[in-house]
This record gives C-alpha cells, structure tokens and sequence, in this order.
C-alpha cells in the first residue's frame, strides 16, 4: 500500500492534470487523498459532489452544486498561489457531455502549467475515447493485511473490548479481500449483536463474502457437498490434488513454496471433470466460484475488460477460494476477429493474473478438447499441471459402477463382472446412466437390481466413444505427446482392449 501512496504522490507532484482512481470505495479514496495532501503540505484539498456542491475551500462551500461545469471552470480560474487537489464524485457521469468532455480535455493541457490535479474516482467506467489520452488510470487495491489488522484494532478499541493478538491475526486473514466498508458492516453487526468482536464474526465474514459474489454478474457461488470419495478413479490426480492443498499451509511459505496457480482438466464430456472440481474446493474447506465466460463479454467496448477485472477483485475477495471457469475452450476458443479481439483481450488478461497472483485462489479449469484452446493457455506456467481424464479402465469402472449403485442402494451386493466388459469405452457419466436406466427396470417390475438389468441398460446406450471416436482419438494423441499427465494411475497391460475404439490401458 505504500508503493501505491508513494505512487499517488509522484503523480501529483508531477502536475498530472487527470488522474483516474478505479476504485468502487469512494470514502476511502476519499481519506487517502487527503492523506496525499497532507503529505505534500503545499496543497489543498476540496471534493465536489452534484448534491452538495463543493467542500474543502473557505468562502466556497457549497459552490457548483447540480453544476458540473462550473467546479472546472472555478478550477481552471484558480491561480498558481493555491495548489489543489479536486476530488469530483461521480463525474463519470456527465463526461458523456460534449461540453463537459472538452473542458476536462482543455484542462489536461492548461494544468501542466498549474499545480492543481482533478481526481475522479469510480469503478466501472468506459471513458469516451477523447478521453483515453487525458486520463491517468491509477487502480486502488483492496487493503492488505496490515491495514487491515490496523482497522480491526481500531474498532475493537473504540468498542472497549481490544482483541486477542490471535483472534486478531484470525479475523485479519478471513477479511483479507474485503473492502474497507465492508469490514465496517461486519464489525458495526457483531458490535450489535454482542457488543465485541471475536472468532464467533467469522462466519458473518464469509456471508460478506458470499453477499459480494452474489452481486456479481459473472460469478455464481456454488454451494457443493462432492468429495473425492464421490469420484471413481483418477488415482493419479487425487495425489497431486492432495500435495497441492498442503502447498496452501503456513508451513509450505516457510519451507519457500509458492501458492499453488491451478489446473486445467481436459477430457470427453462425462469424465469427471466438474465433479472433481466440486470435490476440490469441498475436500478443501474452500468456497467455489463458478465463472461463466460467456457473461464476461458484454455488449459495450470496453465493458468486457471492466469486467473482468471486477471479477479478478472479487474472487480475490473470496481468498481462499476455488475458482472454476467451466468449459473454458467454449469461452476463449473462438475466432477473434469476430468479435474485434476483444476474447484475446480478456484472455490476456485472465493468463497475466494468473501468471503474477500472490493470493490463493486456486483456478479449475475445465475443457472437453484442445482444438479451440490458444495455444498460450497450454503453454507450461499457465497452470500448475495439465490433466487428461481419460475414458475409466476396467478397475475404475467396477469402481464407478459400485459407487452409483452404493449411493443408491446401500449393502446391496451386485455381480459386476459381465456390466464390466460390456461398458468398455463408457464415461463416468454413462455408467452412472447405466446404474439409473437398469434400475428403472428393477422398479418396474418391483424387485431389487440385478446384474441382468445393467447390462440391458449398458446395450441401449450409445457411448461417445463411438459416437466421437475420432476426436477422442486426438485427445489421446496430443495428451501422449508429454502436454498432459495422465489423471490416472498406469494400469496392468493386461487390460481388455475394445477392439472397436483400441486399448483402454490409458495410463
């Protein structure tokens, strides 16, 4: 946060006529401004909304209100003797104003020469492109930890009732990503409900948090209760996976390990893929976050970019937290020239955070085939590993068979030898299909399931692998090329071979 106050400061003293602060609080932008003054002594600081006018400056209190013009016109009349900093609130707004936006832009020029800075500070925003020139984009982070240790024991002192050197270490962790206000709501709500802060406003955190996804529109909070058990198979990922939430530990920063980036999962529809992600972030106590990429592109130029960004910041504010981009080919594997590079865009910009995030969010992503990804998302570094779940071997279908039978009929014992042989080149999700169709069977006739009834069900199933055995095909080949590890641990040769679609001995 200093780097970022040392950079304000630079800016202001260098006479930058525009600054941008892309920030949502404005209270805090507000304070930190101010600060800046302070620190330079020679200058002034004022603020100007449409409501109030402005305020700061004797003898002008109130001046311009509902008059957005006429806060510039007063700066621009201002004389070198007062240097100024002028925070205008919501001036976002009224830039769409031909009149409005020419004067910002004379002023971009006139006070290189004056010692006074126009601020505007908001969120979201599209400049008009006359402005791009004229604007210093300058982005507030959330408060980091330190400021926000300092805000805790703020309120606690002022409550009466200082915290616990633990209790506050705990309480600054979990807040981590919120904003300055919202930590002020957290803590205005245990200080009503019982006076004091303490361990017990933890999970009043994590609905701050939940409250913050749910106002996102690219976002969704998924509420998941899979666990590795759920899956069948996929020996070799859930080791990994395993190493991977040790990595998360205080214990691995002291050894020197860095927080793990994420992993792509790549495999036919049905493998898996989803549920191990629900299984992950379950398995790990973390929330998920489920991205919808489609939602990133928005109609306007521009807006795709905001947010994404605002959905960085949000996930950010969730950490620790699993963050799932489903499907991640459909989103950024189309042609860019259709939609004038705006998927390139924000590609690069989800692979830059990927590539320099500190905070641990773990990214999931999933893709059903590699024809449609860019070439730099498969690029080592991107991820921390690249997985193929592959179509499951004959030990792991005997497992996913007994494990939907289990969930649905516990203790009943079914022969599943003959099912077994006849599944080959079945995905996860077409067994647990098999499972349902032969019991359908069973019910109607009123009985319990038999081996008989699955194996019915298996012969009125059209698998994918026949259906798209050229594409899984490929699959194969590129993943044996050394781009993807094998989510699977290498089974005996002694396997069965589908003679119609080649060995299932695919690791």
């Amino acid at each position: 946060m200093e780097s970022w106050e040392n950079h304000l400061d630079l800016l202001i003293r260098a006479r930058t006529p525009l600054i941008w602060i892309r920030s949502g609080e404005e209270e805090r932008v507000e304070f930190l401004i101010g600060q800046a003054a302070s620190r330079l002594q020679s200058r002034r600081f004022a603020s100007w909304d449409f409501i109030d006018g402005l305020k700061g400056v004797l003898n002008s209190e109130g001046l311009a209100a509902r008059q957005p013009m006429a806060v510039l016109q007063w700066l621009q009349k201002l004389d070198a003797n007062n240097p100024t900093i002028l925070l205008v609130k919501d001036f976002h707004r009224f830039c769409d104003d031909a009149g409005i936006a020419r004067m910002l832009r004379n002023l971009s020029t006139q006070l290189r020469q004056l010692p006074h800075t126009v601020v505007l500070s908001t969120g979201t925003w599209s400049p008009p492109n006359d402005l791009d020139d004229a604007l210093t984009i300058l982005d507030l982070p959330l408060p980091q930890e330190p400021q926000l240790k300092k805000l805790l024991s703020k309120i606690a002192e002022a409550s009466g009732s200082p915290l616990k050197k633990e209790v506050l270490e705990e309480l600054t962790h979990a807040c981590s990503g919120l904003s300055e206000a919202r930590v002020r709501q957290v803590a205005a709500r245990a200080l009503a409900q019982r006076g004091q802060m303490g361990l017990e406003d933890l999970a009043e955190v994590l609905e701050e948090k939940r409250q913050s996804v749910a106002r996102s529109e690219v976002l969704e909070y998924c509420e998941t209760h899979a666990t590795p058990a759920d899956i069948g198979g996929l020996d070799a990922l859930k080791a990994w996976l395993d190493q991977r939430h040790q990595a998360f530990s205080d214990e691995a920063r002291n050894f020197g390990l860095p927080l793990p980036r994420g992993v792509l999962l790549v495999g036919p529809q049905g493998t898996g893929k989803s549920l191990t992600a629900k299984a992950i972030a379950h398995s790990w106590s973390m929330p998920l976050l489920r991205l919808d990429v489609g939602r990133l592109f928005a109609g306007l130029v521009g807006a795709s970019e905001a947010r994404t960004r605002e959905t960085i910041q949000c996930a950010e504010a969730m950490a620790p937290c699993v963050l799932w981009i489903d499907e991640i080919d459909k989103g950024f594997g189309g042609d860019a020239r259709s939609d004038g590079g705006t998927s390139q865009r924000v590609l690069a910009n989800v692979l830059t955070w990927m590539a320099e995030k500190t905070s641990a969010v773990f990214v999931v992503a999933t893709a059903n085939g590699i024809e449609r990804l860019p070439g730099e998302l498969l690029r080592k570094g991107r991820f921390d590993e690249i997985f193929l779940l592959d179509l499951p071997s004959t030990e792991e279908r005997f497992s996913i068979l007994q494990l939907h039978i289990q969930q649905r009929r516990p203790n009943l014992k079914v022969a599943l030898s003959t099912v077994v042989d006849r599944t080959i080149g079945f995905s996860g999700a077409e067994l647990e299909q098999t499972v349902i169709e032969g019991m359908h069977f069973a019910f109607a006739e009123r009985r319990e399931l038999e081996e008989t009834d699955l194996i019915l069900a298996a012969t009125q199933l059209v698998p994918l692998s026949r259906t798209a055995k050229e594409q899984l095909q490929s699959l194969k080949e590129w993943s044996a090329g050394g781009r993807a590890r094998p989510a699977s641990i290498m089974l005996s040769k002694s396997l069965k071979t589908d003679p119609e679609f080649g060995s299932q001995e695919n690791f």
